[in-house]
């Protein structure tokens, strides 16, 4: 089973901060940030919104909303120390939490909530969803950008991520509970019916790299 206690998680990530962007970039073979765009582009956010950004790591969604629409009232949250303080640097105006998704201090504050590859880092899934529904006002949106089907293509991306760590001498352990979580982690299918009993309602699915990457529009 894939340990995800919380303070465990703030150790990892704290860990790979410093290059946690560049891993991601030879990992992707450049392509994230092109898919976060493409998803926040499809969640359409409106001029004058309030946006909650969770887990937001090192803010690559904030600065991406941001450049979209700099209205916008848009607050980042991460549980990792390091993580937010690189976040600030690419984005020293906007706002930065540091807080737990399980414990958010928001009631229907929200017209979006966005969520990339953090939810499969949650110990309590569940309750986090709860939380993000809560926070969010009638008729707002979730996107939610993770890994998505187990296939064939999932398992290249593996072998991949081995030969990065390898090449750049990245933490073996922390990237080695990365993979664990990605295979352990429910298929969008799957995801979305978790959603949905939290209330949710499904809006749109897309995935990306033959299955790999998949976002998942809900509506509360």
């Amino acid at each position: 089973m894939c340990d995800k206690n919380p303070q465990k998680i703030n150790q990892i990530f704290d860990s790979i901060a410093s290059y946690y962007d560049k891993m991601n970039n030879y990992m992707s073979f450049f392509t994230h940030k092109l898919i976060k765009k493409y998803a926040l582009r499809d969640l359409n956010i409106k001029p004058n919104s309030k946006v909650l950004d969770l887990c937001c790591g090192t803010g690559d969604f904030c600065s991406i909303i941001n450049s979209f629409n700099r209205n916008t009232m848009l607050i980042g949250v991460d549980n990792s120390q390091n993580m937010l303080k690189i976040a600030k640097q690419k984005n020293p105006k906007l706002v930065f939490v540091q807080a737990d998704c399980t414990k958010l201090p928001f009631s229907e504050e929200f017209s979006y909530v966005t969520m990339g590859f953090g939810l499969r880092n949650i110990e309590n899934r569940t309750l986090a969803i709860s939380q993000i529904y809560k926070s969010l006002k009638v008729n707002g949106e979730f996107l939610h950008l993770d890994f998505g089907n187990h296939n064939f293509a999932s398992k290249i991306f593996d072998f991949i991520v081995i030969l990065m760590i390898k090449l750049l001498k990245a933490d073996a352990k922390s990237y080695k509970y990365l993979l664990e979580s990605k295979n352990s982690f429910p298929q969008p299918a799957e995801l979305i019916k978790e959603f949905e009993r939290a209330g949710f309602k499904f809006v749109k699915r897309k995935d990306f790299l033959f299955g790999v990457i998949s976002y998942q529009i809900m509506r509360k």
